[in-house]
C-alpha cells in the first residue's frame, strides 16, 4: 500500500503511464509491465526504460513519420565553432535589424555594404555614408561594453566612390541594348 502511494506521488510519471496504457489499448497492444520497485520512487534506469518503451510504441504507431525536416542535414553542423552562432541565426531567421551587440551589427552592415552603397544615387551620399560607417566602427572599437570584438574594417570614402562609379558604369553597360551589326543594304534591282 505504501509503495503504491509513493509511486503515485509523481504526477508526471502517472500521466506518462496513463498515456502509454491508453495508446497500448487503442492499438490492441499489451501495456508495458510495471517494474518491481524497491522503494516508492522509481530509479533513473526505471524511468529511462519507461520512456524508451513509450518512444518505441510511438515509432510503431508512426507518430514520428513525415516530420518537417526529415531526411535533411542539420543546419549549422561542421565548419568552425562560433560562440555567437545562436544570436546570428536568430537575427537571420527573424530578419531582425538594429539588434545585437555593435560588433555583430557592423559585421552585417559590412557584408551588405556594396548593396547599400549601390542604392545611393549621388557621389556625395556615398561619401557621407562611408564616413558615417567608418566613424561607427571606430566608436565601437573604443567602447568596452563586452561582447564579441569589433573586427570590422573601416572604409576609405575615395576608394568606395571609385568602386561605386565602376559598378554603376558596369550596370549601365549591361543594361544598354546591344548594337545590332549593320546589315549591308540590298539594292532594289538585285535579289
Amino acid at each position: 500500500m505504501a509503495d503504491d502511494r509513493a509511486a503515485n506521488d509523481d504526477p508526471r510519471l502517472t500521466a506518462a503511464r496513463y498515456r502509454v496504457e491508453k495508446a497500448a489499448q487503442e492499438n490492441g497492444e499489451e501495456p508495458p509491465a510495471e517494474p518491481e520497485r524497491h522503494s516508492g520512487t522509481p530509479t533513473g534506469t526505471e524511468r529511462a526504460m519507461y520512456v524508451e518503451t513509450a518512444i518505441q510504441q510511438a515509432i510503431r504507431r508512426g507518430d514520428f513519420d513525415d516530420l518537417p525536416g526529415a531526411g535533411k542535414p542539420l543546419e549549422g553542423l561542421g565548419g568552425s565553432h562560433d560562440p555567437d552562432w545562436w544570436i546570428k541565426r536568430k537575427i537571420r531567421t527573424e530578419q531582425l535589424s538594429g539588434l545585437g551587440p555593435p560588433a555583430l551589427r557592423l559585421r552585417i552592415e559590412h557584408a551588405e555594404f556594396e548593396d547599400r552603397v549601390d542604392a545611393l544615387h549621388r557621389e556625395e551620399d556615398v561619401r557621407e555614408y562611408t564616413a558615417d560607417f567608418s566613424r561607427r566602427v571606430v566608436e565601437a572599437r573604443r567602447q568596452l561594453q563586452g561582447g564579441p570584438p569589433v573586427v570590422t574594417p573601416t572604409r576609405d570614402p575615395d576608394a568606395e566612390v571609385a568602386a561605386w562609379r565602376e559598378r554603376r558604369a558596369a550596370r549601365a553597360a549591361a543594361s544598354a541594348p546591344p548594337e545590332a551589326p549593320a546589315k549591308p543594304r540590298r539594292r532594289w534591282w538585285r535579289r
